[in-house]
């Protein structure tokens, strides 16, 4: 297939069945980049009014550098994979501080900022620099693999490196901020995972999947290994109104958002052995019949399955001694304000502690 032919087709398609989308009515980076860090691994549906919430609260990269990381993660609440916002928030004020508040132009300027790749570079450069590029994300992939009928395998270091020579070897040199949003919006709504519009496609001629009946094959992908599963038993425990609650400081998921004392296990495990470790780390003397004990909760990740009991226990009962973590003990307006996992807001909400 002539590479102009491909361009100049998909660009066309884009023109008549684009969707109207804040982020594409601007070349300013920030707001690019804003949207493709809060787009990247989320639905576009889901991830457009945190995009508005963003802009409004953080009108510039200069306001989002000087927030309080804090207030950038309740922000964030419910995205999950929260790492992106701490390097969101750390790119805001690397920008301001070594680039007086004027993101780099350039591919590779970019990827020196924390939490952009080759992906979000090639975006913010091409979007808004017109910097010939290519933008290779899953729906780049797919459109890829499917039109020229390729089989390696894509989350492979050759794999990758084939379609991201192909994809820049397409690009438009006219025109590349067009080229990548096109090529991306018709894997999103044409050239689907499942169910692609093959009949009404532009490529219907010339496309090797269509042809040979393969389209459910391409892209090839290795399975990811088994999703880790972790057992977790968290300790309510109320006073009053409010609740004690600790901020998650270890290298792990959920890192600087808050919960409660948490006993883990690799194993499910009886409540009877929880609360013995409960009691024997905290020098109490609970027994089942004292404590609410919550339904299970099941909370998926993206490498991770997270089932959870939660065990309600009044300060009443008890005098203060909590040996094993620094708990602290908040309002109801407070937690409200505070940064939490979609897990904990769940359960608060089901439990009406909000």
């Amino acid at each position: 297939m002539d590479k102009r032919y491909f361009s100049d087709k998909v660009v066309e398609w884009y023109e008549h069945n684009k969707r109207e989308l804040p982020w594409r009515d601007t070349k300013d980076p920030y707001r690019i980049w804003l949207s493709e860090i809060i787009l990247q691994q989320t639905r576009v549906n889901q991830g457009l009014p945190y995009y508005l919430q963003f802009v409004e609260k953080f009108p510039d990269v200069g306001a989002l550098a000087s927030a309080p990381e804090q207030d950038v993660l309740r922000l964030w609440q419910g995205l999950g994979y929260y790492s992106r916002a701490r390097n969101l928030h750390k790119c805001a004020q690397e920008v301001v501080a070594n680039h007086r508040s004027i993101f780099p132009s350039t591919f590779e300027s970019l990827k020196k900022l924390p939490g952009i790749g080759d992906y979000t570079a090639a975006a913010i450069a091409s979007f808004s620099f017109k910097e010939t590029v290519a933008v290779v994300d899953g729906n780049v992939f797919r459109v890829l693999a499917r039109i020229f009928g390729i089989e390696d395998v894509i989350n492979s270091p050759a794999g990758k490196k084939r379609f991201t020579i192909l994809a820049n070897e397409l690009i438009s040199r006219e025109r590349p901020d067009l080229h990548n949003q096109a090529v991306m919006e018709f894997g999103a709504l044409h050239c689907t995972p499942k169910n692609p519009a093959c009949p009404t496609c532009p490529f219907t001629m010339s496309c090797v999947a269509s042809e040979n009946k393969i389209q459910h094959l391409l892209p090839v992908k290795l399975k990811s290994k088994a999703p880790r599963k972790r057992y977790f038993y968290y300790f309510v425990i109320r006073k009053g109104k409010s609740l004690w609650m600790k901020k998650r400081e270890k290298k792990d998921i959920w890192h600087g958002l808050f919960d409660f004392f948490l006993i883990e296990k690799n194993q499910p495990t009886a409540i009877k052995k929880i609360i013995d470790e409960w009691n024997d780390k905290n020098r109490t003397d609970f027994q089942a019949r004292d404590i609410d004990i919550s339904v299970p909760y099941k909370h998926v990740l993206s490498h991770q399955v997270i089932i959870t009991k939660f065990i309600l226990i009044e300060t009443r009962q008890f005098g203060r001694s909590f040996a094993m973590e620094p708990l602290q003990n908040y309002s109801v307006k407070k937690i409200s304000e505070l940064p939490k996992p979609v897990l904990i807001s769940r359960f608060l909400s089901d439990y009406q502690l909000l």
